[in-house]
């Protein structure tokens, strides 16, 4: 059944060169657009590649998308997930590179693969050895019909995310999630023995990951001493301080910040501390 279906193919792809040297100059509409999607995710990137099928009126899954076989995720080649450093897909490990992402569809929980096979027409050349990883989620019903396929990267944190699938009355959400903390502060220790140092931006990691709050103030003074007319470097400072509870001192760099942005008319950073401001003096 295989080798005829592949021949099948074979004989269709042909067809389809021949009528293409014919009418060279004439441009369709695709009957399922492509679309690609790049997403920052950690210290690297996501980058999705899959044509969009509509529904059309058609019962899709148990019905053109047969429920318990393997799918394309999409429609004409296979779908292409990349990442450029390592991820954890729902909690399993998965090296940086090039996959296939294909997907078993059930009627209450779908298998999520990442297969070696990322570069082939369907799933037709699908091989199981090939694959990489499998992972089980729940499908949820949605009440609004989603027309056309659709894959996004929602929910986007630094190490976190989720990757949702969608089509006709049916969604899954797979979660990924990636390591970065212990390249990030190798990364800070090692700037800090430059001459360049960045204290802001280590301090500004420092707070929003709870790290040492006492080596944030130090840093951030640093910056701040660097660029006193800075009302961004006021802002983050006074955060900083907010957090370690001295509202006194915050409520006084954030004021130093709201005088500096309104001499230089920067409407953002006015706002930015006269909000924190006011935070502090609750």
């Amino acid at each position: 059944m295989k080798t005829t279906l592949k021949t099948l193919l074979l004989v269709a792809m042909a067809v389809g060169l021949q009528f293409d040297l014919q009418a060279q100059n004439l441009k369709m509409p695709q009957a399922s657009t492509t679309q690609t999607l790049t997403q920052a995710f950690g210290l690297g990137t996501i980058s999705i590649n899959y044509s969009r099928p509509n529904v059309k009126g058609r019962k899709i899954f148990g019905g053109l998308e047969p429920y318990d076989a393997v799918w394309r995720t999409g429609a004409n080649s296979a779908t292409t997930i990349a990442f450029t450093e390592a991820v954890k897909i729902e909690g399993k490990d998965l090296a940086a590179g090039e996959y296939g992402l294909f997907t078993i569809p059930g009627q209450n929980e779908w298998t999520i693969i990442i297969n070696k096979g990322a570069k082939q027409w369907g799933a037709y050349e699908y091989k199981e050895s090939d694959d990489v990883l499998r992972v089980k989620v729940k499908a949820a019903k949605l009440k609004d019909k989603v027309e056309t396929f659709t894959i996004q990267l929602a929910d986007v944190y630094p190490t976190s995310a989720r990757l949702l699938l969608s089509w006709e009355n049916t969604a899954v959400s797979v979660g990924l999630s990636t390591d970065v903390d212990t390249k990030v502060m190798a990364g800070i220790d090692e700037a800090m023995k430059g001459d360049k140092k960045p204290y802001f931006q280590a301090a500004q990691y420092y707070l929003e990951n709870g790290k040492d709050l006492n080596k944030a103030l130090e840093w951030m003074n640093a910056a701040d001493a660097d660029n006193t007319k800075a009302p961004w470097v006021k802002l983050w400072k006074a955060r900083v301080q907010l957090k370690m509870g001295d509202k006194k001192a915050a409520a006084k760099t954030a004021e130093e910040g709201l005088k500096i942005a309104t001499e230089i008319k920067n409407p953002e950073y006015i706002r930015l501390n006269n909000a924190l401001l006011t935070e502090a003096k609750k």
